[in-house]
């Protein structure tokens, strides 16, 4: 390309620390003008970061470090503005989207989460496989906002997802046979249990409401207690539990099936555990156990996407959704009060990729 012009200007930027020494590197950039179109361009040059008063090295060094610390305390370490910290960031983690591609998941988790008070969500969507978020996005839990996860997936790879996990919310399970009919679906068990503990948790609070005086001494406060996994017990907690079944019948039956309905997610038979979930359902007749017989009611609307778990092709590590979710709400507590969705997406979607 000919030239009509071109000139030189000098600039610095801030390179990586050597001891308590700050390092810039000066040099000079070239601009050029094209004789045909009259723009002007500048000289690209690979070692700098998009903000041209930072060397990439440096930008690296900052996306790593924020990837454990807030921005508020990398910014105080490195005597920079919080906004130049989040920027450097925010380079950081679109490279490090970039060295991995669009995916091409064969097994997905669709999950929800609150960005905001006033039900405010967005989707979540996670390859299973992989162990890491590969979308978020959307305006809500409808299924408007679902789609737009399989338009930016493709067609082309919406036809290689074979399993898709996800809550028994109807939006998700509705479009996902729309957009891949192929893929099985399976209801989480962590969403499914919570419902479970829900059942038991308005048993507990029945209870306390029927109860007067000292008969109330033995369920107040032990609401953690009752609804945790006994393995997960302290000795302290265990004798509590204890001492609270035993003072109260109708609490002993619900946290018993409570218990034994975890016997479900065992079966490798849909047929067996068909009959288990038949005979836990015929136990609540007699129990008077309304929020129990709800639950089982729930179950039994969607019992295809419940007994999809016993397909040995469908073992899947369910608890990284919600190891993810916890993850999430680290991130969102690190970045109270910053409004900047795009920062949230970003640091989701890099949360387990390896650093650069």
């Amino acid at each position: 390309m000919h030239t009509s012009w071109y000139d030189r200007t000098t600039r610095r930027a801030r390179d990586l620390s050597c001891a308590d020494a700050r390092i810039y590197l000066q040099f000079e950039v070239r601009r050029i003008r094209c004789p045909c179109t009259g723009k002007v361009k500048r000289e690209h040059l690979a070692f700098l970061a998009d903000n041209l008063l930072y060397t990439k090295r440096f930008a690296w060094f900052v996306g790593r470090r924020c990837r454990a610390s807030t921005i508020q305390d990398v910014a105080k370490e490195l005597k920079l503005h919080w906004g130049a910290v989040k920027e450097l960031d925010k380079q950081y983690m679109r490279a490090q989207l970039e060295r991995v591609g669009t995916p091409a998941p064969r097994a997905i988790g669709i999950d929800e989460i609150s960005v905001r008070k006033g039900h405010s969500y967005r989707i979540v969507v996670s390859d299973l496989i992989r162990g890491r978020p590969i979308w978020f996005g959307g305006k809500d839990r409808s299924e408007a906002s679902m789609r737009m996860f399989y338009e930016w997936l493709g067609p082309k790879k919406a036809k290689g997802i074979r399993l898709a996990v996800m809550d028994m919310g109807k939006p998700f399970r509705t479009v996902t046979q729309e957009q891949a009919p192929q893929a099985a679906i399976l209801f989480d068990k962590f969403h499914v249990m919570r419902h479970l503990n829900d059942a038991l948790d308005q048993v507990r609070k029945s209870e306390y409401a029927r109860l007067s005086g000292k008969q109330r001494r033995f369920i107040k406060g032990q609401k953690y207690v009752l609804l945790s996994r006994r393995e997960n017990l302290t000795a302290d907690a265990r004798q509590s539990l204890k001492t609270l079944l035993a003072a109260n019948k109708r609490l002993n039956t619900a946290y018993l099936l409570k218990e034994s309905f975890g016997q479900l997610w065992e079966y490798k038979s849909a047929t067996w555990a068909r009959k288990f979930f038949d005979n836990w359902k015929a136990s609540l007749r007699w129990q008077r156990l309304k929020p129990y017989q709800k639950f089982a009611q729930m179950i039994e609307r969607h019992w295809d996407g419940i007994a999809a778990y016993c397909n040995p092709q469908n073992k899947v590590s369910l608890g990284f959704v919600e190891g993810l979710n916890n993850k999430i709400r680290v991130f969102q507590r690190r970045a109270y009060g910053l409004r900047d969705e795009e920062y949230l997406r970003l640091k989701v979607l890099t949360c387990m990729l390896p650093a650069i």
